[in-house]
């Protein structure tokens, strides 16, 4: 005869897992260069256990062929650092269509600034990147604090990354939700034979819009490995893929 209290714990379980359903599901792509792939193992335990902590589906890769699949069923893709050309012709158009057709997208760090040949996904960034000085401590503020992904920071917020510099926006639609102070770093240290003199008070560090029928969250932040163990860098990302991912979040101005 089965044991009834072993019966009753099954059950319980089974209506637990029902209940435990994923909100979404994502697509993390991260194919980085010499400069990004130590950060992998770290991030994609930090994402993995995102992924536990706020019920969604998670499928991390390496592998750009994932985009000759079917998309339709992610909620939101990530580039995570990915650098380059990493998408064939035919890959790009699969992944254009997911835009069209409403996906969300997030661009960490380098993602920002992956090609100079495909000047959709520069518009899909929203920027043209140009340049970064050294690595430095700064100070991050607020510049549209109704936004998710800036729920969790400080209102100044002190954080070592590469600053980077973009120029003019491409997309009417762009908002700002977070600055560097330039007066808190040098941005004319930079590489011998480079020039930089930064891009004055007004440097967007993320940012976020919609585009082609798709919402986008972009942020620079996130060149150094110990960046992704970060508990507020992220949950600056998690509010940034949440607001992609549902379109939820932002909260009604003051």
């Amino acid at each position: 005869m089965k044991n009834p209290i072993l019966a009753l714990a099954g059950l319980l379980f089974m209506a637990t897992c029902c209940f435990a359903q994923n909100q979404f599901e994502v697509l993390v792509l991260s194919i980085p260069d010499k400069y990004h792939y130590e950060y992998i193992p770290i991030a994609r335990k930090s994402f993995e256990e995102m992924a536990r902590q706020h019920q969604f589906q998670l499928k991390w890769t390496n592998d750009p062929h994932v985009f000759d699949g079917e998309l339709k069923n992610y909620a939101a893709i990530v580039f995570l650092n990915t650098t380059g050309e990493v998408l064939s012709d035919t890959q790009r158009q699969k992944f254009r269509d997911f835009v069209q057709q409403g996906g969300g997208v997030m661009l960490v760090h380098a993602a920002t600034a992956t090609t100079q040949k495909w000047d959709w996904y520069d518009r899909l960034v929203g920027r043209f990147f140009r340049k970064h000085p050294y690595i430095q401590t700064g100070v991050i503020y607020k510049a549209d604090p109704c936004f998710p992904a800036t729920f969790s920071l400080p209102d100044r917020w002190v954080w070592s990354d590469e600053w980077y510099e973009y120029d003019a926006p491409l997309s009417k639609d762009l908002h700002v939700v977070l600055k560097v102070d330039e007066a808190t770093y040098d941005p004319t240290r930079i590489w011998p034979g480079q020039h930089s003199e930064g891009m004055g008070a007004d440097h967007p560090v993320a940012w976020y819009h919609h585009f082609e029928g798709a919402r986008v969250f972009a942020t620079a932040l996130g060149h150094l490995t110990e960046c992704y163990a970060d508990k507020v860098y992220l949950d600056h990302l998690y509010g940034g893929l949440w607001w992609v991912a549902t379109g939820k979040g932002i909260a009604a101005k003051p």
